[in-house]
């Protein structure tokens, strides 16, 4: 059994670029004050005082510790920033953008309107393009696509259950 190593924490170095492990790795070294290679509370008072930020409660250090399910090594650190990054996920975004085009909030937009636009505007989709998005969402009866299952699917990377 690894030491430290839960299901599919190595994983965890593909969701970043090297040079922003590289980055995630210094500030880690710079918050693990004794070098132990764990971040403890006495770490981030440390690195808190460092900043000037002097009376930190022993609570609130012991809240961001808890953030993590155990010690805090590199692998949990960069575990942690890709989990809170994930939660700044764009899906909102997107679907913001669609909810232009759906001014009703019907949560569906007209198959045609929606090729016209990814055929004529900005990084403009190719027929085979088109295709594809259309085997992958396709139309009901009706023409309409349902858009705020294609936000999901491009940010979550698979169907949502119904």
């Amino acid at each position: 059994m690894r030491a430290g190593g839960g299901e599919g924490s190595s994983n965890v170095f593909s969701m970043f670029e090297q040079s922003q492990i590289q980055e995630y790795k210094e500030a880690f070294t710079i918050i693990d004050q004794n070098r132990d290679g764990i971040i403890s509370k006495d770490d981030l008072r440390d690195v808190l005082a460092s900043m000037g930020q002097l009376n930190v409660k022993n609570e609130e250090l012991e809240a961001m510790i808890k953030e993590a399910s155990g010690p805090i090594n590199f692998t949990v650190f960069l575990t942690m920033f890709g989990e809170k990054l994930k939660g700044a996920d764009p899906e909102d975004v997107i679907v913001s953008a669609f909810k232009v085009l759906d001014p009703e909030a019907t949560g569906l937009i007209k198959k045609q309107f929606l090729e016209e636009l990814l055929t004529t505007q900005c990084d403009r989709f190719s027929a085979e393009e088109m295709k594809n998005l259309w085997a992958a969402f396709p139309p009901d009866v009706a023409g309409n696509v349902d858009y705020k299952n294609i936000c999901y699917v491009i940010t979550h990377g698979e169907e949502k259950e119904e």
